[in-house]
């Protein structure tokens, strides 16, 4: 696993290891099953208090991105599932949400491109 943080970056040291161990994840470059170091050694590796680690693991086992088996450690998940699950759940909510409010469907699909292309502007 090869993550960096910079430190003149504008977003929080937490967000920039939770987005490189996601997008590693997701990818495949860790692979289901690989075991993530530990959130002491992660932190000591890369400068970062362990609450920070421990905060970015938490976010990754809410996300579906990674399990954590107790004193086993914490595992790569089967990520691409849980993303696709997640994301299926998200858009029918939103479906729902904008049926109820009475937007046609060219007015939804209007507002879920312009969201996705502000959302990948600033990634």
């Amino acid at each position: 696993m090869k993550v960096t943080i910079d430190p003149l970056s504008p977003a929080a040291p937490y967000e920039q290891l939770r987005a490189q161990i996601a997008a590693q994840a997701r990818s495949g470059r860790l692979p289901v099953g690989y075991r993530l170091p530990t959130v002491r050694g992660l932190a000591d590796e890369l400068g970062l208090a362990a609450n920070t680690v421990a905060k970015t693991y938490r976010a990754l086992e809410a996300d579906g991105v990674v399990e954590t088996r107790g004193r086993n450690g914490t595992f790569v998940a089967a990520a691409r599932d849980a993303a696709a699950r997640e994301a299926a759940a998200a858009a029918q909510a939103y479906a729902e949400r904008v049926r109820r409010l009475g937007l046609d469907r060219a007015a939804a699909l209007a507002a879920v491109q312009d969201a996705i292309r502000a959302a990948y502007a600033t990634a």
